[in-house]
């Protein structure tokens, strides 16, 4: 379905009122993937995977000004030999040089998770752009994905990952009875290449996002671990001061599962205050969650359940900024899928905004994960439908 031209009145929940809008995206028919960042300069840039004629695809990417208007669509990169995936997709950032970094997902064996990260650079505003290696070096036919960027402190881009090298190829994280557990690195990029990599965690779930956020000279790294006894709970990470801390659980969930949900956190930072949005199904029903630190992440309060029945699928986004926080998931009833999005204030301690951003067309994986930014107090969305068989991208504003 799509959305009135006109915006609508929606009453949320503690009667407040917020217009919804649709949100004309740049992306023809036939694309899916997208992902959503905001530059330096508030653009907010879009990214998106499209079908070439004849096979293969292309990576895309446009941004919206602060007047409201698309830039012309620009091309990352494009190739027959991609790993092309509804839950591990590209992504694109913009650093304070004003230099763009993509990374796309590249097949490196016969193995069906076989794939390498691949980072794509831009230093004259995504007129051109360069090809780098891997992001690892390992060279082993093995998954690595999952990937998440930021503007590194210091300079440069900073990038993590799942990597597979130790699961020796073929399964997720040794699930078919192949090698070891998925882990998770990170490294720094600049326009000279790699500078740093290191190994945050020795064992992790094998296919859930990571998520990243930064805060001056923090950066904090969201993730779902896999602890002994197939606990897949979520962790955060910490760079400060030059180095990586010790990961944190952020509530133990103790969630018990013997495969991958496929089902990652979300992460968003504001000063000494941070707050993890993820999905669960510890105790058998499933759920929604959202956390706060007032630390700069270093430790976690009891979270705040936004949401729990087997109609909740998750596939969460969260984002920040002066006036609270905002959360947006999935949810499938009667089988049909819609689009949420929830605020509340700082501590979680109120609600102020809860409401149904849009009925999606499609069922399934085939609706991707939902994207949110956030600009001039209003949220901005968008998300993948599939309408007869084909995928197509939809945006929403949404405008306490």
């Amino acid at each position: 379905m799509k959305l009135p031209a006109a915006a609508l009145l929606i009453f949320a929940l503690p009667l407040q009122a917020a217009t919804v809008s649709d949100w004309s995206l740049p992306a023809p028919a036939g694309s899916a993937q997208p992902n959503l960042s905001s530059a330096p300069d508030g653009d907010l840039v879009l990214s998106w995977i499209e079908r070439r004629q004849g096979g293969g695809h292309r990576l895309a990417f446009a941004r919206y000004d602060k007047a409201g208007a698309w830039s012309p669509v620009g091309m990352v990169a494009e190739s027959d030999k991609w790993f092309v995936n509804w839950a591990d997709f590209p992504a694109l950032q913009v650093l304070d040089d004003g230099s763009l970094w993509a990374h796309v997902l590249v097949k490196n064996g016969d193995a069906p998770y076989a794939y390498d990260v691949r980072l794509q650079s831009s230093q004259d505003g995504g007129k051109t752009w360069r090809q780098m290696p891997p992001v690892h070096d390992d060279g082993t036919e093995t998954e690595h994905g999952f990937a998440t960027l930021w503007p590194q402190p210091g300079g440069g881009l900073g990038i993590a990952w799942l990597d597979g090298r130790h699961t020796g190829g073929g399964g997720h994280g040794g699930h078919d009875g192949h090698g070891g557990a998925m882990t998770l690195r990170a490294a720094v990029f600049n326009a000279r290449g790699k500078q740093s990599d290191s190994q945050l965690d020795a064992s992790t779930c094998d296919c859930c996002q990571t998520d990243s956020a930064r805060v001056g000279d923090t950066v904090l790294l969201a993730y779902r671990d896999r602890a002994e006894g197939e606990i897949r709970d979520i962790a955060v990470a910490r760079f400060e001061g030059g180095k990586w801390q010790t990961p944190v659980i952020v509530h133990a969930d103790n969630w018990m599962m013997p495969a991958c949900p496929v089902n990652g956190p979300a992460i968003a930072a504001r000063g000494d205050q941070a707050w993890v949005a993820w999905y669960t199904a510890a105790g058998g029903t499933p759920a929604l969650r959202l956390a706060h630190s007032d630390d700069g992440g270093r430790g976690f309060r009891a979270p705040l359940t936004l949401v729990a029945g087997d109609f909740v699928q998750g596939r969460v986004d969260v984002a920040a900024d002066g006036d609270g926080v905002w959360t947006a998931w999935i949810e499938e009833r009667g089988g049909r899928q819609s689009l949420w999005l929830a605020r509340h204030d700082h501590g979680l301690a109120s609600e102020s905004l809860r409401l149904k951003v849009a009925d999606l067309a499609g069922r399934g994986r085939g609706t991707g994960f939902p994207r949110l930014q956030l600009r001039d107090g209003q949220a901005w969305l968008a998300w993948t439908e599939v309408v007869d068989g084909s995928p197509r991208l939809r945006g929403a504003r949404v405008a306490p």
